[in-house]
């Protein structure tokens, strides 16, 4: 009986110890599972098809590819918009840009100037927000493009500082042809086309006056003249000295609120921002931490370093693709040097589709490629907003898998705000879902059976994947028009417009099936697709319920929300010394242009 015993208190006490390993192993499990560290890559109109793992065999992207392979592809992700700051807007806050105010009505959709007042309201809720009270170290290193300064040059309202991130490092607005000498410009055209006719109509007016006096036909007052004279004048000293000065007010570099470079220099650009990311992470290898690289590559002006200048079979876009992929490679080392690649979910994308409309003075091509899909950047057909979707997160995430079912730039937010024990916001809709279950094989179907494409405020196109169909249905109420006409693109007007003139409406709709023509080629009619009026009465009804959500918020991309207001202008000396230093290339010393 007494061998019995021992021999029963042995097992017993086996057992008890297995059952306390297999609990501490499990709760090692949720834990990294619950609060993986976060490492969001975003590139700049990237096309899908720049990227080895979406089918290029001529751009070297090995190091994105890597992505692929230890990772999820997603061959359906969408933008929320095709345009930057809607796009960010959306990828932040979890919520299609109408409800945010950060959708135009004008025929601009993005923000122009460091010196608007319009930008991300501080009422929106970022996951940036949500992990930094969840313990996260937050940063954004990059390009913003979502506003800064509200009624002072000092307010900060719209800074990613008031968003959720403890550090910035990188540019306010965004990467222009306008902020890198040599390389045209995105405005002249513009600009010429839409100020020659008021600046004649005022010559015309000027001058008609003058004469009318002159021969006693009409009684002007001299002041009145005078006035109409100094205000004109007035306004053409202003835009010209703007627009002479537009890459020092509006292209410079910035750590936290600190202006440390006015203009920004391109020099080893991406060097210091990958450096920059790397430190970040050096600083956190102990606790979890979010860090969103937004890269400028590759929207135009168009850069790259000695080291890949020259080395790319596409020129400059090619070179600049590859010198991104080695910086994505840089900071998948660096997590293994720390052993946290296990820890990580990783994550690379672009805002939109790529820009077909780029080319430069000399007639190179400057924007990406779309492969097999219609239009680009600036459009809500498929090479618009149909992006990259790569995530990898080693033993969590199936590697080596291909998803095809419509996912959106939106589901990073519920996604992440999860994996960091974070509440989702329950005062507001949130219209991201959250992926993990898709990515880890535990459900095969998309959370999104309608998806909303906007053009700038107005709904353009409508995706509908039926939970008992593999089918994918696109409805367009407006498409549009291609300059010239049988072109890809808007090359006329550099993009595409929302309105007007621009577009041509469909009654009744243009209907596609993506899952039969991804191409968006031939549109289906009532006698070629038999469930042709069901798919309308369901994006109708859809449609009717979507826009039933939505409340008046307002419109941060309005006219005077755009406008370059002089008072909240940014500038590291003076105007009168051009808003030039340079504490980046000078080290600790701050060197000022006096010329």
């Amino acid at each position: 009986i007494f061998h019995l015993f021992l021999h029963t208190r042995k097992k017993m006490g086996l057992l008890l110890l297995l059952i306390i390993c297999q609990c501490a192993i499990n709760g090692i499990k949720t834990h990294s599972v619950s609060k993986p560290s976060i490492i969001l890559l975003m590139a700049d109109d990237l096309g899908i098809g720049d990227l080895g793992c979406y089918g290029n065999r001529t751009l070297r992207t090995p190091n994105i590819d890597r992505l692929a392979e230890e990772g999820v592809t997603l061959t359906q992700h969408i933008a929320a918009s095709p345009l930057c700051t809607p796009s960010r807007a959306a990828f932040l806050t979890g919520r299609y840009p109408i409800r945010s105010g950060m959708a135009a009505f004008s025929r601009v959709g993005v923000f122009l100037f460091s010196a608007s007042s319009g930008g991300l309201s501080s009422e929106e809720i970022t996951f940036s927000k949500l992990l930094k009270q969840k313990g996260y170290a937050t940063a954004l290193i990059g390009k913003w493009h979502l506003g800064m300064n509200c009624e002072s040059s000092n307010d900060f309202c719209h800074h990613p500082l008031s968003h959720g991130f403890d550090y910035f490092y990188g540019l306010p607005v965004t990467n222009f042809r306008d902020c890198k000498p040599g390389q045209g410009s995105v405005f002249l055209k513009g600009v010429q086309k839409d100020l020659v006719i008021p600046i004649q109509i005022a010559g015309i007016a000027l001058v008609s006056l003058t004469i009318v006096q002159y021969i006693g036909l009409l009684k002007v007052p001299f002041q009145a003249l005078g006035y109409f004279l100094l205000i004109i004048t007035i306004s053409l000293v202003v835009l010209i000295f703007f627009f002479y000065h537009f890459r020092h007010l509006n292209c410079f570099l910035m750590r936290d609120h600190q202006i440390i470079q006015q203009p920004l220099s391109y020099e080893n650009l991406t060097q210091r921002l990958t450096k920059e990311a790397m430190q970040f992470i050096g600083r956190n290898t102990d606790t979890p931490f979010l860090l969103v690289l937004s890269y400028l590559h590759v929207h135009t002006a168009l850069y790259a370093s000695e080291n890949f200048k020259g080395k790319s079979k596409h020129g400059l876009y090619g070179d600049a693709v590859e010198e991104m992929d080695w910086s994505v490679g840089q900071i998948l080392d660096v997590l293994e040097k720390h052993n946290l690649s296990d820890k990580t979910l990783v994550y690379f994308t672009s805002d939109q589709g790529a820009h077909v409309e780029e080319i430069s003075s000399s007639g190179e091509v400057h924007g990406g490629y779309n492969g097999i899909y219609k239009g680009g950047k600036s459009t809500n057909w498929e090479g618009g907003i149909r992006v990259p979707g790569l995530l990898r997160w080693p033993g969590v995430v199936q590697a080596g898998a291909s998803i095809d079912e419509p996912t959106s730039n939106m589901d990073i937010f519920p996604t992440i705000v999860k994996l960091a024990d974070a509440q989702l916001p329950s005062d507001r809709i949130i219209d991201g879902h959250d992926l993990l279950p898709l990515l880890q094989g535990k459900v095969t179907r998309s959370e999104h059976e309608f998806l909303f494409h906007y053009c700038n405020a107005y709904l353009n196109a409508v995706r509908w994947h039926p939970g008992n169909s593999e089918s994918v249905w696109k409805v367009f109420f407006f498409t549009p028009n291609f300059s010239p006409e049988d072109s890809n693109g808007c090359y006329d007007s550099h993009v595409c417009f929302c309105h007007g003139g621009f577009i041509t409406r469909h009654d009744p709709p243009l209907v596609f099936d993506l899952s039969r023509d991804p191409e968006e080629k031939v549109p289906l009619t009532p006698e070629t697709e038999s469930r042709f009026h069901e798919v309308l009465r369901a994006v109708h009804q859809a449609v009717d319920n979507h826009t039933r959500s939505l409340h008046a918020v307002p419109n941060q991309l309005s006219w005077d929300n755009l406008l370059w207001k002089p008072w909240l202008q940014l500038c590291c000396s003076s105007l009168f010394q051009s808003c030039y230093c340079d504490y980046e290339s000078g080290g600790s010393s701050l060197q000022v242009h006096l010329g």
